[in-house]
């Protein structure tokens, strides 16, 4: 009797452990406060070619042109005039849209980052449709380190422990490119480290460990004969004692845009070299900037070695965008201890305004759409020709001038700030998804005041040539539905999208300046439109095509669109102080690095 009673007790307990176990697997998960459950460790997809005992490594290596006296770094910052708008306590039925449309933002960026953890992690990109990867920054997990500080503003705090725990494995001694891109490299990796450095406030000390290993590594493209950087850098040759040479076709953004990124790793680890490295950059520049065929701008191209500035390419697109972009953002990163900055931002942007920009024809007479021409000049300044064509990559425009506006006291380039802007924010409503193209041709108005919209010149700019018969004019129309071009475009030279930020960038800083509403209205319909077109199985992919109102994706991600266009969507429906202007200068990949105590 006794034994059937100790039978029937542990088959009752073996039942009740049973029932207890799927009543708790059936429990939701924000029921259990489990961290396995919750935030999963990934599984590293390995790179067996950087693991292999034959990789070479880039060690320490004796430099070929030591620096023999370094450029100190300015350290008394003076005071710089605000940039943020004063904003009014909101109401709540405000807030409460506010946050709604918050939360839609960070869920999008939760969507790519876990296709991403599950796919490609510690890669430099999943590939958001297929869900395999891509290694298109030397394979160091770009999107893992470009998005650090993103899981920090959007407070993914147990993500960005995942995060952290990962870095111990990144070796920026070795890799398998032949060729390190130096540009992408410093703004992708060490902007990431340094931001997110610096919005936790040092409580990671492997954040600036590896931003320091990174800069270590990348300072050795530096080792040529004039200390101007190799920006596709040979790294194997420094990495067995062979010299390097400077680049002799180089894109201007590849050399000016160094600066904000240096200078922050020389104040926060006291390492001058860093900060000497970019100021050389930045006095070749401005010892140039009135040489060349447009005085006040730089070339497209330029050659770093025999410091050259005198080809007839301009632009302030791809290629060149950033090295204007960081003129006042290094004013502000130095708390304006130095005139520099400020005069070369100064001669740049009268440049820009008499010889690159223009006004728009458009149906909206109400709002004067600016743009920035494409130009190629002969020697002596005569314009060989004019392109009145808009990149996406231009977009970045608005938010520079606003800045430029508020901290060099330039109340009157206000309004080409907003003209900029709203250029975008154009370029993105007038498409059938609702998103600009990366490049577009447009109609120019002649007066920058006087614009009407004039529909038989618009025919013949779309047809290049005179339409003055009705069957002319017929033709021209049947050319714009075909084409689907929408009135005050005429061409898109390239109409994928590639998930890029500068759009929504220009349309944070301006809200942020200005604090008109209407500018998160904008935001919110890019993001829908966004979001729709964009969004795949594993994350958000480019697309092919915007006139085509349900896109066909490219299976491509690049880490900016977590670290960039989601960040700046975030912060727009994010309460005004959550990473101020007044207190921090945003890099062009959208790092936030705080500004020394005492620069505002």
């Amino acid at each position: 009797m006794i034994f059937n009673r100790k039978s029937r007790s542990l088959t009752s307990s073996i039942l009740l452990l049973a029932v207890a176990y799927i009543f708790l697997i059936r429990l939701p998960l924000g029921r259990l406060h489990t961290y396995q459950l919750y935030h999963p460790r990934p599984t590293p997809v390995l790179n067996s070619h950087i693991s292999s005992p034959n990789a070479i490594h880039l060690n320490a290596s004796t430099e070929r042109y030591p620096v023999t006296s370094y450029i100190p770094l300015p350290t008394h910052p003076s005071a710089i005039p605000r940039i943020q708008y004063d904003f009014p306590p909101e109401s709540k039925r405000e807030r409460n849209q506010r946050v709604k449309r918050q939360k839609a933002v960070k869920e999008a960026f939760m969507h790519a980052w876990n296709g991403y953890k599950s796919h490609a992690w510690m890669r430099d990109e999943v590939s958001p449709s297929s869900g395999r990867y891509e290694d298109s920054f030397s394979g160091w997990g770009a999107t893992l380190v470009d998005s650090l500080d993103a899981l920090v503003i959007m407070g993914l705090d147990k993500e960005l422990e995942i995060a952290l725990e990962a870095l111990e494995h990144i070796d920026f001694t070795t890799t398998f490119s032949h060729e390190v891109n130096v540009f992408e490299i410093v703004i992708r990796y060490m902007g990431g480290f340094l931001a997110a450095h610096d919005l936790t406030e040092g409580k990671y000390p492997i954040l600036l460990q590896k931003a320091t290993e990174l800069g270590e590594m990348i300072f050795n493209c530096f080792d040529t004969h004039n200390r101007m950087p190799q920006s596709r850098w040979d790294w194997s040759k420094s990495a067995q004692g062979e010299e390097i040479e400077p680049s002799e076709r180089m894109a201007l953004a590849e050399l000016g845009s160094f600066s904000v990124e240096f200078t922050r790793l020389t104040q926060i680890t006291g390492d001058p070299k860093y900060f000497d490295a970019v100021q050389r950059i930045s006095d070749e520049l401005e010892w140039s900037q009135n040489a060349t065929r447009i005085p006040g701008l730089w070339p497209v191209w330029v050659n770093a070695d025999q410091l050259k500035f005198d080809m007839g390419e301009f632009s302030l697109g791809g290629c060149a965008d950033s090295a204007y972009e960081y003129l006042p953002k290094e004013h502000i990163l130095l708390g304006g201890q130095t005139d520099q900055y400020r005069d070369m931002y100064t001669m740049a942007i009268e440049a820009i305004k008499e010889n690159l920009l223009f006004r728009t024809m458009t149906k909206d007479e109400s709002r004067k759409i600016l743009f920035t021409a494409d130009v190629r000049a002969l020697r002596g300044g005569e314009l060989q020709y004019v392109q009145h064509v808009q990149d996406h990559l231009k977009c970045f425009l608005g938010g520079m001038v606003g800045i430029g506006a508020k901290v060099f006291d330039r109340s009157e380039d206000m309004a080409i700030a907003r003209g900029l802007t709203d250029g975008c924010i154009w370029g993105y409503d007038q498409m059938p998804s609702g998103i600009m193209p990366e490049i577009m041709k447009v109609s120019a108005c002649e007066d920058m005041d006087n614009c009407p919209w004039d529909e038989d010149r618009w025919y013949n700019e779309v047809m290049a040539s005179p339409v003055n018969t009705p069957e002319g004019r017929e033709k021209a129309r049947e050319v714009i539905e075909l084409e689907g071009i929408p009135p005050g475009v005429l061409s898109l030279r390239d109409p994928t999208y590639k998930l890029r930020p500068e759009a929504v960038e220009s349309v944070f800083i301006t809200y942020r300046i200005t604090g008109d509403k209407s500018l998160q209205e904008a935001a919110w319909r890019m993001f829908q439109n966004i979001e729709k077109a964009t969004r795949t199985k594993y994350g958000h992919s480019a697309i092919e095509d915007v006139r085509t109102a349900v896109p066909e994706h490219t299976d491509k991600m690049e880490s900016f669109w977590l670290a960039e266009t989601l960040k700046y969507l975030y912060l727009i429906f994010s309460e005004p102080d959550h990473i101020s202007l007044d207190e921090y200068v945003l890099s062009t990949e959208a790092h936030p690095f705080k500004r020394p105590s005492g620069y505002v």
